[in-house]
């Protein structure tokens, strides 16, 4: 039963599918009828008259159920006719042609009876041009089975919705969505409005704009006398009783559409007047001279919140303009205002939001007055601030990286001469313990300038392939004694995760401070989770203005349960020096190291948080194929040799820095090696003048005053070429490492080093 059943909707639905084509069928049986009977005698005439008869019978099976459909259809047409037919809405059905076939009662009082045959010829006594509404929900309900849209006429806002009854079907429906505000209130006078389109081609005008500009236009140029118009400032427009000067207001419409109002500037405080602005979608307060809040409409209420009331300050709701707003109030009475429009910012609690204020002078009868029109400038003056703070973040970067350069030189210098204090030291030397702090203390300096450098990303990284797996295991120990007893700390991973490519001890720097930021969250104690997860991207994904490309990736992600960050400093918490702690409580560097160290890396940094409710920071690092894993395996495999006590070769040392020059010269003659030296680069080609000597290796540091380390380097390998380079420098590897790229046998050593490190990167280079 079920299979007959199957097979009998089946064939209804083909019925359904092929009424269309109906026509066609019913021809196509005629003719093969026609040659069945009229055919020669010597053609197959058993054949065609049998096939004539399988599509006699054919057309028979699909008028039966084209009889069903068709009786379906009207019962249903009927149904929903007798339904809708009271229906106080004007409602129409048509098919999806557009042919109106039916229309109640609302429908045809609404069209004053004037019903044409179609739905598009019958609504342009409303719309004035309603075909792209059609065309828009009718491609709407295809997809969802009903649409709608919001329509501003002239003669007042409109709803037209559309919903799927059949497969050619359709129910429309009008509402107008200003009889129920006329309903509930006195009848109050219209702004002029022009709904403008593309190119400034006016769309329509409403009643009070064709009586006060006298004639309808079709473009904004007919109607404005300064195409400069602003937002806000009063200009002047052409009426047929000559110019008249008016405050434009423009909002967004939809559709590509904007809706301009036109405010009276004679006499706006009038009561009449003022009820039409209240309705006005723009934010509108009118201010004293003195800069009390006199009257506002209902936009500025709902921008400025529960601070706005008659009588308040203006510089009470908002702050910021660089002087006392009563002078600019006066000023812009005066005429003697540089400009009338300034940005500011609101005294909200809740949120940071900024406005361009825009200030009008008026004569009224109560004496001067000022219209203050207002424009959210919040997202405007966020990017303005982003743009500010790249600019600041890239100046600190350039003074840090120099600052960098002077004090790695200090602490190589420094380091390296208490290693050499230490080789003549056993431990049982009463300055022994004095030698190590001074030791440890110069490494502590080291990595606060390696901090430093991170925010910017100009410290060099030693990136290696690794398992978050093991990372996040090793420092489980440390991560559980920092939060302390009243934090729990959770942690947990793919049972199988890719290797990734990063400097180890940075990355540990970074899941220290998210988890330390996590522990100062919660000065009540909860929990803190850190998770490793597989994550595969099989598109960008887009979000804060970045892009992660697809691919696969490690997802790592730090959240607790603490007191959250508000919304207007969520985009902050990157930013070096800013913090939401305490004066004596935090520097602002954490999260900004994170951000650098991240970045540097290749990957993505992200910031969730409800305020109440807890943070997570959410990091995405590249995953590693297995091959590089394994040339990485060979490289460190090689970094491990060590070095022998005594060696043998020349090496030319270029160093600007006296005390650095005499460390790593003593530190080099230590282990057997001859050096030369010099303090510049010209200093250095001056002595290789000489033919007859031979030089191994040049350990040259990078900025000189004068020619730098690569360009002396590459005008020297000109006549050695096969000599070795160690390049030191106290700045990053990355301010030259496409320069050293093109020099061969060439390694890179930072600033700063100890006597060991020096001693084994010329070693390896000779060997």
């Amino acid at each position: 039963m079920q299979l007959v059943a199957g097979r009998g909707k089946h064939l209804l639905d083909l019925a359904r599918h092929a009424r269309s084509r109906r026509r066609g069928l019913m021809l196509a049986t005629v003719a093969m009828v026609a040659i069945a009977f009229l055919a020669p005698a010597g053609l197959p005439r058993i054949g065609i008259i049998t096939s004539a008869s399988v599509l006699v019978a054919l057309l028979g099976v699909f008028v039966i159920l084209w009889w069903r459909i068709d009786l379906s259809d009207r019962v249903e047409e009927t149904s929903l006719a007798n339904f809708i037919s009271e229906d106080v809405l004007p409602s129409f059905i048509t098919d999806e042609d557009g042919v109106v076939l039916f229309t109640n009662r609302a429908a045809r009082v609404r069209c004053d009876g004037r019903v044409s045959d179609t739905l598009g010829g019958t609504l342009k006594q409303i719309f004035a041009n309603p075909s792209p509404i059609l065309n828009r929900l009718q491609g709407a309900v295809s997809d969802a089975g009903a649409a709608r849209e919001e329509i501003v006429t002239r003669k007042g806002h409109v709803r037209l919705s559309v919903h799927r009854m059949s497969d050619n079907r359709l129910v429309w429906r009008l509402e107008d969505l200003q009889e129920k505000a006329v309903a509930t209130r006195s009848a109050a006078p219209q702004l002029p409005m022009l709904m403008l389109g593309r190119n400034d081609a006016i769309l329509s005008m409403n009643e009070a704009a064709r009586a006060l500009i006298g004639r309808r236009v079709k473009s904004l140029d007919r109607v404005l006398l300064d195409p400069n118009m602003r937002q806000g400032v009063p200009t002047d427009i052409s009426t047929d009783t000559g110019r008249v000067t008016v405050t434009p207001c423009e909002i967004d419409a939809g559709a590509g559409r904007r809706a301009l109002y036109f405010l009276p500037i004679d006499n706006p405080q009038h009561t009449e007047g003022w009820q039409a602005i209240e309705e006005l979608p723009v934010p509108l307060l009118r201010v004293s001279p003195s800069g009390d809040v006199l009257t506002y409409n209902s936009s500025a209420k709902f921008l400025l919140g529960d601070e706005l009331r008659s009588g308040v300050l203006l510089s009470d709701l908002m702050e910021g303009l660089g002087r006392s707003i009563r002078d600019w109030l006066r000023d812009t009475l005066d005429r003697r205002a540089g400009q009338n429009s300034e940005f500011l910012r609101l005294r909200r609690a809740d949120k940071e939001v900024f406005v361009q204020v825009t200030l009008t002078p008026v004569d009224t009868a109560d004496g001067p007055a000022l219209i203050a029109v207002l424009n959210d400038a919040t997202e405007l003056k966020t990017l303005e601030a982003q743009f500010v703070q790249s600019q600041k973040m890239q100046a600190i970067g350039q003074l840090a990286g120099g600052v960098a350069h002077d004090f790695n030189n200090l602490l190589t210098a420094i380091s390296g001469h208490c290693d050499l204090l230490l080789l003549r030291h056993d431990q049982g030397d009463p300055d022994y313990a004095d030698l190590v702090q001074i030791n440890q203390n110069a490494n502590r300096a080291a990595a606060l300038v390696s901090q430093l450098l991170a925010f910017s990303r100009k410290q060099t990284l030693r990136p290696k392939t690794i398992d978050m797996r093991d990372t996040l295991a090793d420092l489980t120990h440390l991560l559980n004694r920092l939060v302390g007893e009243r934090v729990s700390l959770h942690t947990s991973y793919d049972p199988v995760l890719p290797p990734i490519r990063a400097d180890k001890r940075q990355l540990e720097q970074v899941l220290m401070n998210l988890v330390v930021n996590a522990r100062d969250a919660m000065p009540e104690g909860g929990q803190i989770r850190v998770t490793c997860e597989y994550a595969e991207l099989s598109e960008p994904m887009v979000r804060d203005n970045a892009t992660v490309a697809a691919g696969t990736y490690v997802c790592v992600t730090v959240s607790d349960e603490g007191i959250g960050i508000p919304p207007d400093k969520l985009q902050k918490v990157f930013e070096p020096f800013y913090t939401t702690k305490r004066t004596d409580e935090g520097t602002g560097l954490g999260l900004s190291t994170a951000y650098g160290i991240v970045k540097q890396t290749g990957g993505f940094i992200f910031v969730d948080s409800i305020v109440g409710k807890g943070t997570t920071f959410t990091i995405y690092l590249p995953a590693q194929d297995a091959q590089e894993e394994t040339v990485e395996a060979d490289v460190v495999a090689v970094e491990q040799k060590v070095t022998p006590a005594h060696a043998e070769g020349v090496i030319l040392l270029v160093e600007d820095e006296a005390p650095v020059r005499a460390f790593a010269s003593r530190a080099l003659r230590m282990r057997g090696y001859t050096v030369l030296e010099a303090d510049s680069a010209e200093a250095a080609l001056e002595t290789l003048s000489d033919p007859s000597l031979s030089i191994d290796v040049f350990v040259t540091d990078v900025v000189m005053p004068g020619m730098d380390g690569p360009s002396w380097v590459q005008q020297a390998l000109k006549e050695r070429p096969d000599t070795r380079v160690v390049f030191v420098s106290g700045y990053a590897e990355d301010s030259f490492g496409e320069t050293q790229s093109r020099i061969p046998n060439s390694v890179f050593l930072p600033k700063p080093f100890s006597l060991t490190d020096l001693a084994e990167t010329v070693h390896r280079q000779l060997h």
